[in-house]
């Protein structure tokens, strides 16, 4: 590792693991837009999963999730939970009209490139995940700009009504949803007293199937991972389109990490 590198970091070794430090804030990284959190795996130029938190949560919170950041660092990955914008005197994301001011694409693409010049990720192995409303921030964006990153990995969190007409592709998207999910229910719900809708799930994989130019509406292939039911569907070169669907609510599933990166690995150029 560079010896730039090496100055940035304050090592707080657990097994094989490095938390990140920037500034006087342990494992607290500061950019003009924003701020983010990460942890390293003890490998050079690393690929990097981006969790985003949801409505209300925080990039700590979301680092404290152990049971999901230390098999993704125990497959190689470093891992970064930025913080949301505050609105309403909570943290959260600008994925729909009103919502705020920060140009998220800009902000998420200035992390990874500082993540980049300190501790040395790679930054073309970048996937994009996020629950709840940071996964409303992950389909958005990748409906708006699907290059930005190499895959999308949402987690209880689609499209809101209006659906969107169209989105760029090709995109590889892997959504994974909880059968009794009553925050982000599989066919949306009304809030604030109906001025918003969020989408149907179902839906907004109609809108991927398009955008990916898939054969064909029905899945080509069917499995079952663990408590993981999932689905797929053949698309163009360029793009993949995964569907998990578990037994529990509105929750990021125990399992879920490995299951993401066995998917994502198993891509062309994972």
């Amino acid at each position: 590792m560079r010896a730039k590198h090496l100055m940035a970091l304050c090592f707080a070794f657990s097994g094989q693991v490095a938390v990140a430090a920037c500034g006087a804030d342990e494992g607290t990284c500061d950019i003009s837009s924003g701020s983010y959190h990460i942890e390293l795996p003890d490998s050079e130029n690393p690929p990097l999963v981006i969790f985003l938190h949801g409505y209300g949560g925080s990039g700590s919170g979301t680092m404290k999730n152990r049971g999901m950041v230390e098999p993704l660092l125990a497959r190689g990955y470093a891992v970064m939970a930025p913080e949301g914008a505050v609105r309403n005197g909570r943290q959260s994301w600008n994925f729909y009209d009103g919502f705020g001011d920060r140009d998220e694409k800009v902000f998420l693409t200035e992390v990874v490139q500082d993540a980049t010049d300190r501790f040395g990720i790679d930054g073309e192995r970048v996937v994009l995940g996020g629950f709840s409303a940071g996964a409303f921030m992950v389909n958005y964006l990748a409906c708006a700009a699907p290059e930005t990153f190499s895959a999308y990995v949402p987690v209880s969190g689609g499209f809101w009504r209006p659906h969107p007409e169209t989105c760029g592709g090709p995109v590889r998207l892997f959504h994974t949803h909880g059968w009794v999910d009553n925050v982000v229910p599989l066919e949306g719900r009304l809030l604030g007293g109906g001025r918003y809708h969020q989408g149907d799930i179902f839906a907004g994989l109609e809108i991927w199937r398009e955008a990916n130019e898939c054969v064909d509406t029905k899945p080509d292939g069917f499995g079952t991972t663990d408590q993981f039911m999932r689905r797929r569907w053949t698309c163009a070169d360029g793009g993949a389109l995964e569907f998990a669907l578990f037994p529990g609510g509105h929750t990021v599933p125990n399992g879920w990490a490995d299951m993401m990166v066995d998917w994502y690995e198993g891509l062309p150029g994972g």
